[in-house]
């Protein structure tokens, strides 16, 4: 570990731009290698058309992401437990992410892996990490509301003997945490349509979650959130418009589960709701349209998600972009100034 223990922002800011600097240094390289080998995005059909020209733009840039908050995690941070789950959490969502990528990339298609396939691997990283989380961390079932209200999700507990050791398996809070981890995902997931948005909305949620894990006193928690941060700084430079790769869902999954992750290793899980609410957002025009257009045959948005729905009222793409940069922030500052509200 680099950086002296004792001074907690050193460190932080430090891993922040060690992230950037290894994504900066290994990006250009991982682009010409996709660009030989012929891995390129394919494109939504029904997509705006100004983005059929992104058809064949390499994809999995995600790949150097988590390869970037691995190495930084671990030369920034102490390998507690709580580290560990976190970080081996977000791997195991962006190998789900990465078969998705190259599914997709093999069979010519925009759409990878199946839902169920998808929702299988998810529900089997979700189950490992809630199970872990508070049999192996001590995490306590309960879901803090700003203002001081708590649940107690940990009521429908079944506890048994595990090698002499009791192991609990709390039943309403492992759903709350599957809940979590797959909306969050996906959410990100649905967010990562135009260049440069997943990245720098990404960067911002985590920046706020390295601050509230600073706040909860865990350093290495914080030391994963600004390597991620950081990643996502470095990830931008080639990400930006017009973008020469895309994260893919090994970045978008893997980000959102490690928003997730945070947030239940700090007991902070409706803040990061709030956090997230562009992520949120963005997921929840999904499920408009849908349900909208199968009760209704009718369309709420002109396409969804809904960033897609600014681009068809003909906002430039960079608009949209840093626009929602804004209200991702603005969400952001919400969650940190609730925190101090929590019971």
């Amino acid at each position: 570990m680099f950086g002296n223990p004792l001074y907690p922002t050193y460190q932080a800011f430090i891993a922040l731009g060690i992230a950037a600097g290894i994504v900066l240094v290994l990006m250009p390289l991982w682009i010409r290698i996709l660009k030989f080998e012929g891995i390129g995005q394919q494109v939504r059909a029904d997509g705006p058309e100004r983005h059929l020209v992104k058809q064949g733009t390499p994809t999995m840039g995600g790949v150097v992401i988590l390869l970037s908050v691995a190495i930084t995690s671990l030369l920034m941070g102490k390998l507690t437990t709580e580290l560990v789950l976190v970080l081996l959490v977000t791997l195991a969502t962006g190998v789900l992410g990465l078969i998705d990528d190259a599914t997709s990339v093999t069979h010519g298609r925009s759409l990878g892996l199946t839902p169920h396939a998808k929702m299988i691997g998810l529900t089997l990283i979700c189950v490992s990490f809630c199970l872990l989380a508070v049999n192996w961390c001590g995490v306590e079932p309960l879901v803090r509301f700003p203002g001081g209200f708590t649940i107690d999700l940990g009521v429908l507990t079944t506890t048994v003997d595990l090698a002499g050791e009791p192991f609990r398996i709390p039943w309403l809070y492992l759903v709350f945490t599957w809940l979590l981890i797959v909306g969050l995902s996906n959410a990100v997931n649905l967010t990562d349509g135009l260049d440069g948005l997943a990245g720098g909305t990404s960067m911002i949620a985590l920046l706020v979650m390295a601050a509230i894990s600073f706040l909860c006193s865990d350093s290495n928690l914080t030391v994963f959130c600004t390597s991620c941060a950081g990643a996502c700084l470095g990830f931008l430079w080639f990400n930006c418009y017009p973008a020469s790769i895309f994260m893919g869902d090994t970045g978008s999954l893997a980000l959102g589960a490690a928003l997730a992750a945070v947030a239940v290793m700090t007991n902070t899980e409706v803040i990061s709701l709030i956090v997230g609410g562009l992520f949120i957002i963005e997921a929840l025009s999904v499920m408009i349209q849908v349900v909208s257009f199968k009760a209704t045959g009718k369309r709420v948005f002109l396409m969804a998600p809904i960033h897609h729905h600014f681009e068809k009222k003909g906002w430039a793409e960079t608009k949209v972009v840093i626009r929602f940069w804004i209200v991702a922030a603005a969400f952001g500052a919400i969650g940190l100034a609730l925190f101090f509200q929590v019971g």
